[in-house]
C-alpha cells in the first residue's frame, strides 16, 4: 500500500488533469490489498473533496511560460475508470446486502423460538416476580390466562388445582401440555411441563 499526493501550484486545467490521472489509478489500483480494500473508498471520496475546490479554480486566461495539459477524458469514459465499476459495485452490492440484513433483524425481531420461550414465563416478561418452585408430580394452578402465568403451587388434592408438574421429554412437552421457564425448577435450570389435571 502506499500514498501518493500531488502539490504545486495548477491552474484549473492542469488541477484536473491531475485529478483525473489521480483518481482513475486509486480506482484500478487502491482495491488489491485488505486494508486497501477499505481505504480506498475513503481516498476516492477525499479526491472528489479536493475536485470540488479544483472546479473553483478560475480558467486561465493568459499563456504561462508552458501550455496547460489536456485535462484528458473524464474518469468514468476512460477504461480504468470503466474496470474500476466492478470492485466498486462488488463493495457496494456487500454494502446494502449488510444494511438490508441489519434492517430486515430489527423488523422481524427475535425468532419465534425466542418469543415462545419468553410467552412461557420468561424472566423479561415478570422481571420482579417471584416464583414458586415446583417439582415434578407436585401440582398447581394457573391465576392467568394461557400464554401467561401465575402459577401457584397447589396439594395436588385440593379442587384449586388445575395441573400436574412433568419433566421434558425428549426436549418438550407432551400434546396439550404447557412449557413453562426453568425458573420454576428447584435449581432454576431445568424447563418443566404442566399437565392438565382435568379435560
Amino acid at each position: 500500500m502506499r500514498f501518493l499526493k500531488r502539490e504545486g501550484m495548477f491552474c484549473r486545467t492542469c488541477a484536473l488533469a491531475s485529478f483525473r490521472d489521480m483518481q482513475a489509478e486509486t480506482m484500478v489500483l487502491g482495491w488489491w490489498g485488505p486494508l486497501s480494500l477499505l481505504i480506498t473508498p475513503f481516498t476516492l471520496l477525499a479526491n472528489l473533496s479536493a475536485l470540488s475546490g479544483i472546479r473553483r479554480i478560475p480558467e486561465p486566461v493568459t499563456a504561462g511560460f508552458r501550455p496547460p495539459l489536456g485535462p484528458g477524458k473524464p474518469v468514468f469514459k476512460r477504461p480504468a475508470g470503466i474496470l474500476a465499476l466492478i470492485p466498486m459495485g462488488l463493495l457496494g452490492l456487500a454494502v446494502f446486502a449488510f444494511t438490508l440484513l441489519v434492517i430486515v433483524g430489527a423488523v422481524v425481531g427475535p425468532s419465534r423460538e425466542s418469543s415462545e420461550s419468553s410467552e412461557s414465563g420468561g424472566l423479561s416478561h415478570y422481571p420482579n416476580q417471584e416464583y414458586p418452585i415446583l417439582t415434578v408430580g407436585s401440582c398447581a394452578r394457573n391465576d392467568a390466562t394461557w400464554p401467561y402465568e401465575d402459577l401457584k403451587a397447589e396439594p395436588c388434592d385440593s379442587s384449586a388445582a388445575q395441573y400436574r408438574v412433568h419433566r421434558w421429554t425428549n426436549d418438550t412437552c407432551a400434546s396439550g401440555d404447557h412449557s413453562i421457564g426453568p425458573m420454576y425448577s428447584k435449581g432454576h435450570d431445568s424447563p418443566l411441563c404442566l399437565r392438565p389435571l382435568k379435560g
